[in-house]
């Protein structure tokens, strides 16, 4: 476990990294914070929360740690969260990834509510990039389905763009609703509305996403549909041709002892011909009906 405690004018940060069930519990009662809200804390997966107590309010964010080109498709390998407690003289985070935007410089000054939200924006923003490489990921899709060979797109690949679309989607639409729970208090700050413009930026681009990504599914398999339905087509069409001169060839070579065509003169020639004239047939029904 790693405590780091910085001191503000107004306010006093506690900042717990990496702590297990019994150290928590000791913090949880030396600080005398709620038990169930500890275990809150310690559940890997768990979606952002707002709940305000009499004496402090708790928070849970989640920020992204991944990577998209990892093809992860779960929320606690994606994202890691941050559990705030805030008090009048306090603020105590609890986390366990170590996240580089809690290195932060700020004035002494700073009051407890802006400072939390400080780290609430950065935790944002940290969705920004998966959210445009997913994006680009999807543009790159559709370029290489409709301008080149779909072939080389894996219907894999769709799948975990729009699960991880869909993953971001919902993590920053709850974040969302808990900002819009708490504005009663923290809307006074000029961060709050940063963080709503944040958060509405990125739930726009992940549900186009998400969209597209659908589409592009359904495009692909409909054109992976088209093609097999050709390679279907063309081998009627040969089947067509081929089927009824097999069917001559397999007559005249059962060789039976009474066949006028095998001792005539022109047999050999008679044969070729009804196969010529089958084939020509056969040709001129394909192009009436435009098939070929």
């Amino acid at each position: 476990m790693i405590i780091k405690e910085k001191i503000f004018d107004s306010f006093t940060w506690i900042d717990i990294e990496n702590a297990n069930k019994k150290e928590l519990e000791v913090i949880a009662s030396k600080y005398n914070l709620n038990y169930f809200l500890i275990k809150d804390s310690l559940d890997i997966g768990h979606l952002p929360k707002y709940e305000q107590l009499n004496k402090h309010d708790f928070f849970i964010f989640r920020a992204y740690t991944s990577d998209v080109a990892l093809n992860i498709d779960e929320i606690g390998e994606m994202s890691n969260k941050i559990a705030f407690f805030i008090f009048e003289d306090k603020l105590i985070t609890i986390h366990r990834a170590n996240f580089a935007f809690l290195t932060i410089h700020e004035e002494k000054h700073i009051k407890v509510n802006e400072f939390f939200l400080r780290i609430v924006s950065c935790m944002i923003d940290s969705f920004k990039k998966p959210t445009i490489d997913l994006s680009n990921k999807i543009t790159e899709i559709e370029k290489t389905i409709f301008l080149k060979d779909h072939r080389n797109i894996l219907i894999e690949e769709l799948y975990f763009i729009k699960t991880q679309s869909r993953i971001l989607k919902k993590i920053l639409s709850i974040s969302q609703a808990v900002i819009h729970q708490s504005q009663d208090k923290y809307k006074v700050s000029y961060i709050y509305q940063d963080i709503q413009d944040q958060l509405l930026n990125l739930l726009t681009i992940n549900e186009e996403s998400v969209e597209n990504s659908t589409q592009l599914m359904t495009t692909y398999l409909s054109i992976s549909d088209q093609k097999n339905n050709e390679v279907v087509r063309l081998l009627t069409i040969f089947s067509a041709f081929f089927l009824p001169l097999t069917f001559i060839a397999g007559i005249y070579g059962m060789n039976f002892s009474v066949m006028p065509e095998l001792t005539w003169k022109y047999g050999y020639l008679f044969s070729l011909f009804l196969m010529t004239v089958v084939v020509v047939v056969i040709y001129l029904w394909f192009r009436r009906k435009r098939i070929l």
